[in-house]
């Protein structure tokens, strides 16, 4: 069982996030994580399917935007719902990740929240908390 290292915030008609790990990196992934657990139920989800995932930007708040929606690409465009995420690669400007999850099954899987993107408004990478704060448009 994976410990939730996120939880979700109010914010208008949008939904906010913050995530946190022990490193930039966890906080990453348990963002991508808590992204998608207001998709879906991530108990239903299994380790079937893995994409690589590459992102570049010119800083760490717009990395972290960048990836966070190219996850939702794949989901927009494969209906892949990912559950973990082991990110190899974390520097200033860019990330490298490997990412698990499956396809949607609609006898298995039920959406509860669909997400536009993640938005640059409130978006704060705090590298020495390792903490992660987003607003999702939805």
């Amino acid at each position: 069982m994976v410990r939730s290292k996120y939880w979700l915030t109010e914010h208008t008609a949008d939904v906010g996030l913050v995530a946190y790990g022990g490193t930039l990196a966890q906080a990453f992934a348990s963002a991508a994580r808590g992204m998608f657990s207001i998709i879906t139920d991530l108990r239903m989800v299994k380790d079937t399917v893995s994409r690589q995932v590459e992102v570049s930007a010119p800083d760490t708040e717009a990395l972290l935007f960048e990836w966070l929606n190219s996850l939702l690409y794949f989901f927009d465009v494969e209906m892949l719902l990912f559950r973990r995420f082991d990110i190899e690669e974390l520097n200033g400007n860019r990330l490298k990740a490997t990412c698990w999850g499956e396809k949607y099954d609609s006898s298995r899987h039920r959406l509860k929240t669909g997400i536009k993107s993640a938005t640059y408004h409130l978006l704060t990478v705090d590298r020495e908390k390792n903490l992660v704060r987003v607003i999702f448009d939805v």
